[in-house]
């Protein structure tokens, strides 16, 4: 059956100058005095965002630039989940260091998603006002210190508050991170580039458990100070190659245009964007702020600091995205940490170095996913639905892949919680891992770029209340997996997962994908725009 978009459920609201509203990337007019500029296209669907003639504007930077400035985010956001589970191996030594049982060493694991959870509240409106680089830097410093401070800790709490810290330095590699990459890519390469992103959070999340346990050869401490190596590196990569990324579109767009007033719509892989002269406009931006810089980035309306926090209040408010993270987190992802915490009990005759061996199937199911199934697949589907919707792309047409996801995690769950307790042969397991990562992987990717296309003048809010619920899913599902696998056995807790991730996620996908447009289209529009969309 062929799914119709109804262009008529798309708001296209009439702009003053200056101004950017719409419910849909597609309906974005750009304006400069009294006059619409020309639109710059793909192969006649409209870009978003309008590129500058400007050498300073991340659109315009090379590729291998804007490649390097996408690895430093992806290792930002890989750190983010690898701080949380790579003293998984070592969990019988932390037990026996601190007395604690095993629920409670089960906590350290959730106390630093609660950081992550937290810390895009905190550091999403301070990038908007400062600048997403040193964002990431203050981020950095405070997550190598409480690297070491956890290496070092004297008792449980003390451990425990420099676990807190480290998911809470890490976080800005969440909002911040896919903040820098839209500032960096058009809309028709945000499927892959998210999927990149969303790679480095997955991978981070299965790697750590891989890692520490060979490091774990040492000792549990020296899991810290890897940890603390990692930020140290990662700090120096920021200081010298990761240039400001938050630029003030709007009010470039009237200054330094792509395409000059009273031209045609142009195409960009035909014609390219000219570049003028940077010193054209006398405004410091991106390369040319401070090193450090500590003062408001120029030529834009900053919003207030804790601006994040009403925002993500007034996020409530959007249905679908509401619905969309809410489905995902609590009946989709969280079942992740769920498999994570248990596989030391689940193969508990095993060595803390063969336990982190068996993390692979879940890293290369979502290698596999991400190179074959994901990104990419859903930016050519994206783009292929948009052109024969008269060249208008539509949010739900990220849907598609969701189906297969949740399938392939339902399987994986139900396969593995069956195999731990019949003692099959490992590879049975490390298949059913392959499976559920593979369509993890592929949800991630999808409910991101759903919501960031949904709301793409405000992607930094979506994306602050999508990792918020994420993290806090993360927190919570410590707290009730062992007590659960110990009443129920691992092939009836783990059956349930996989019977709540198909039977709760499909339908709702379903609705949303055939509901979505008109329920944005009664919700309106945010009041709210990222500021490089608003002008002062």
């Amino acid at each position: 059956m062929e799914t119709t978009y109804d262009e008529k459920k798309i708001e296209k609201l009439p702009l003053a100058d200056g101004d950017v509203a719409a419910a849909s990337s597609e309906q974005i007019p750009v304006h400069s005095g009294d006059h619409q500029m020309a639109e710059m296209t793909k192969d006649g669907v409209r870009l978003h965002p309008q590129p500058t003639s400007d050498p300073l504007d991340p659109l315009n930077w090379t590729l291998w630039r804007k490649h390097i400035i996408l690895g430093i985010v992806m290792w930002m956001y890989f750190l983010f989940t690898y701080v949380t589970t790579t003293t998984v191996p070592a969990f019988p030594e932390i037990q026996e260091l601190y007395g604690i049982s095993y629920a409670q060493v089960n906590w350290t694991v959730a106390i630093p998603a609660l950081g992550l959870a937290f810390g895009p509240l905190f550091w999403s409106s301070l990038s908007d006002i400062y600048g997403r680089r040193i964002i990431f830097i203050i981020g950095t410093i405070i997550g190598l210190v409480a690297s070491c401070g956890a290496a070092v800790a004297p008792n449980y709490g003390g451990y425990m508050a420099a676990r807190f810290f480290q998911g809470f330095g890490s976080s800005p590699g969440a909002t911040v991170g896919m903040a820098i990459v839209n500032d960096l890519f058009f809309d028709y390469e945000r499927g892959q580039k998210l999927g990149l992103w969303v790679l480095a959070i997955d991978s981070g999340l299965l790697v750590g458990p891989l890692i520490g346990g060979f490091i774990d050869l040492v000792n549990q401490f020296w899991i810290d100070w890897l940890t603390a190596i990692l930020f140290g590196v990662l700090l120096i990569l920021e200081i010298f190659l990761l240039p400001e990324t938050l630029y003030p579109r709007n009010h470039m767009l009237s200054r330094m245009p792509a395409v000059r007033a009273g031209s045609i719509a142009t195409d960009i892989e035909k014609v390219g964007v000219q570049k003028s002269n940077a010193g054209e406009v006398d405004l410091k931006r991106t390369k040319k702020l401070f090193f450090f810089n500590f003062k408001p980035v120029p030529g834009m309306r900053h919003p207030k600091a804790w601006d994040s926090f009403t925002r993500f209040a007034l996020s409530f408010k959007f249905i679908v995205v509401v619905v969309a993270v809410f489905i995902y987190c609590f009946a989709w992802y969280w079942w992740i940490l769920s498999i994570i915490t248990m596989i030391p009990s689940a193969y508990i005759q095993y060595s803390p170095q063969a336990q982190g061996l068996l993390f692979l199937g879940l890293l290369l199911g979502t290698w596999f996913s991400e190179i074959l199934c994901s990104g990419r697949l859903s930016d050519y589907i994206v783009f292929k639905l948009a052109k024969r919707n008269n060249g208008i792309r539509v949010a739900e047409m990220r849907l598609w892949l969701a189906y297969p996801a949740a399938l392939l995690s339902a399987i994986g769950l139900i396969i593995w919680g069956i195999s731990v307790d019949k003692a099959y042969h490992w590879i049975v397991g490390q298949i059913a891992l392959f499976l559920f990562a593979a369509g993890i992987q592929m949800g991630n990717t999808v409910i991101t770029s759903y919501i960031v296309d949904c709301y793409p003048l405000q992607s930094m809010s979506v994306i602050t209340f999508y990792s918020v619920f994420l993290n806090l899913s993360a927190f919570i599902n410590p707290f009730f997996i062992a007590p659960w696998e110990t009443a129920s056995g691992f092939t009836w807790t783990f059956a349930a997962q996989g019977i709540i991730t198909f039977f709760a996620s499909v339908p709702v996908i379903a609705l949303l994908h055939k509901y979505g447009p008109s329920i944005r289209a009664k919700n309106g529009d945010p009041s709210w725009v990222n500021p490089e969309y608003d002008t002062l």
